[in-house]
Order: structure tokens, then sequence, then C-alpha cells
């Protein structure tokens, strides 16, 4: 492929945006890694550790595409990408991680760069596929992409948890990939070309709606039983009638601080503003599932601590103006599902939270958060503005 051509530019895209977005629990595994050190040795922890790493993640991908010319691996690796794609959809396992915090320089590159080398088979694959036996254009991909993995993995780590769509969108470019990667194996090339030409607009099409369908139906079932299980860390109360407990949602944003400023007007206007019982939460999404492997349990705890530490401060100092008394719930999982069932374990009477939040899409009425609440919720959602 010539550099004039759309060809060159769209598979150019390909690689760039496949591996950034399946770099994302890589970039958490290097933020999470060095996160324990000193600042100095944190640069030098993820310099090291990553620069080995894209050394040997440069060489797979370029013994994968000679790879990929022979019969019928394309059509194995398809199917491996589409599995893949799922699991990019999926939240972290609960429990115990394998690998110990990372408290010096030597383990933390170790561990990057071990976690790189068992976490790339993805990128590998789809960034191969992707480049379409161009080993120019795939070395051009990978010297844009990688440095950005590299350089801003705590950022892209953020974006990612404060903007889940990028990962749905990511996880439906694997799909279009697969689909392109399985139509053009030797086995079968011939015979798309000849009889089946629609398979060439078809098949990434149906790669990509199936990764997101099925993808989505499985972290929502996950979504759900995680949030079932909040049920057991507060003890249940027992129903009451009136305004007597409320839930307030907060993510740092303004809409969340607007919602905090609607319960204390409503508190102000009841006739006994001290009887009423007041809740703060903040639910932090999953990391990426396959992290738990290489990050241990304590340091993704104490990521999320603080990452809910940062995201309750504003409401937590109105709160502290006005001179009330609340309670403090810092959660992991599918915010929507994990807020509406905190709801219900507390007996709570009314959900208070912002109508979008930090992680909103620009073109939704409402937050995603705000959606999956109202789906959920067994009692009324107060959306603040």
């Amino acid at each position: 492929m010539s550099f004039s051509s759309p060809e060159f530019w769209v598979a150019l895209m390909q690689i760039i945006g496949v591996n950034i977005v399946l770099s994302g629990d890589n970039a958490v595994v290097i933020a999470l890694a060095a996160r324990s050190l000193p600042p100095k040795q944190q640069k030098a922890a993820v310099a090291w550790g990553s620069g080995a790493a894209v050394v040997m993640r440069i060489v797979l991908t370029i013994v994968a595409v000679e790879l990929l010319r022979l019969p019928y691996l394309k059509l194995i690796g398809a199917g491996l990408l589409l599995w893949i794609a799922v699991q990019l959809l999926l939240p972290e396992e609960e429990g115990e991680g394998h690998a110990e915090a990372s408290s010096n320089l030597a383990s933390a590159i170790k561990t990057i760069l071990v976690a790189d080398l068992v976490m790339s088979l993805d990128n590998v694959i789809a960034v191969a596929a992707a480049a379409k036996g161009d080993i120019a254009l795939l070395i051009i991909g990978l010297a844009i992409s990688i440095p950005i993995v590299v350089f801003a993995s705590t950022m892209l780590m953020q974006l990612m948890s404060r903007y889940p769509i990028i990962i749905t969108i990511g996880a439906g470019l694997l799909g279009w990939v697969a689909g392109e990667m399985a139509i053009s194996d030797p086995a079968v090339k011939n015979w798309v070309d000849a009889d089946a030409g629609w398979l060439h607009y078809a098949g990434p099409i149906v790669g990509a709606i199936g990764v997101v369908a099925v993808g989505s139906w499985l972290a929502r079932r996950a979504a759900v039983g995680r949030a079932e299980a909040t049920r057991e860390a507060v003890p249940a109360r027992p129903a009451h009638k009136g305004l007597k407990c409320v839930l307030m949602a907060v993510d740092g944003s303004q809409p969340a601080m607007q919602a905090v400023q609607r319960t204390l007007a409503m508190r102000d206007e009841l006739r006994d503003p001290a009887g009423l019982e007041l809740h703060l939460v903040n639910v932090q999404p999953s990391l990426p599932g396959d992290v738990s492997n290489f990050v241990d349990n304590k340091t993704r705890e104490d990521y999320h601590r603080e990452m809910a530490d940062a995201a309750m401060v504003p409401a937590r100092e109105a709160l502290d103006r006005a001179g009330v008394h609340y309670q403090v719930h810092q959660l992991v999982g599918d915010p929507g599902t994990t807020i509406a069932n905190l709801a219900d374990t507390l007996g709570a009477d009314l959900i208070v939270m912002g109508t979008r939040g930090l992680g909103a899409s620009a073109g939704g009425l409402l937050g995603s958060v705000a959606q999956r609440t109202l789906e959920y919720a067994k009692v009324p959602v107060l959306l603040a503005k």
C-alpha cells in the first residue's frame, strides 16, 4: 500500500486504535506496578520495563505477520481475536491477585515486562491482522501508538475508566478486524473473491456487532451479579414510611454537586432535619479483567480508594460545611446497578444523583450511570441537573 492510498491510512488508523485500546490493560499494569515506588524510580521502571516490552512486541508482531500468511492460521486467529474482544468488555475478577506489590525498581520492571509478554497476545494478533502483511505500515503504526501507551499509561487508565465507551468502541474495532482477518485467510480468500464478495462487507460488520452484543450481555450479567453481592456489605434495614434515608451518588462532577445541594435543600424543608439519614456513595468502575494476574489485590484496592476519595472531596466538603452527619460508602463494580442495590440494602427512600456524570457520553440525554440506576432502582431516583 502506498502513502497516498486511502487503504493505507485506514489500516494505519486501525493499527493505532487497536494498539491503544488493547494496551489499556497493559497501561493499568504499568501504572499500578510502579505506583508504590519513589517518583524517580517510577519513571525509571516505566522507561526500562516498557522499553524492553516495546522491542519484544515489535519482534513478535513481525513474526505474526509472516505466520498469518499460512492457510487456516488467520481463521484461528480471527476466532481468538473475537474471544479477546468479548473479554475486553468484562470486568476484573474479585479476589487476591497472583502477583505481589512491586516494592523495588527491579521487581516493578519485571512485573511490567512479564505482564506485557503475557498480555500482548491480543495486540500482536490484532495489529498483525490490521497491517495486512505490510511491514512498513506495521512499524509506522507501532512507532506512533506504543510511545503513547508507554508515556501516557496513567492518563489512558483514567480516560478508559471515565469513558467506558472507549472500551466498547475498541472491542467493536477488534470484531471488525477479526471479520476482515477471517475472510482474507488463504484457505478461503479465492472462494470469497469469486463467489461470496458480499462477505467483504458482511464479515467485518457481523464481527463488530456480534462482539459488542455478546460482550455487553455478559458484562451486564456479571455487573448484576456483583451488585447483588453488595447486599451483604451493609445490614438490611426494615422498611419505613416517609423520607428517612437518602443515598447521594457522586463522582466529582458538577451535576453530582447539584445533587448534594438538592439533598441539603430538601433536608432543610423537613420538620425534623436531624432525623434524615444521609449516605454518600462513589462507585469506581472495574479495572480490566486480567490485571489481577499481575497486580495484587491490595494495590488495586488502594488505587480504587484513592480515586474514590478524590471524587468525593467536593461533596464531603459541602456536607461538612452544612454541619450534617453522613455515612460514606466506596464500592467497585458497575456504578448503576451497584448504586441501586446499595439503596435497597440501606433501606433508602430516595436516590439523588446527577443527570450526567464524568462517564457520560457527549451525545446522551442522561449519563449511562443514571440510566442504569433508573432501570434497577426499587426506589425513586431524583436527577439533579
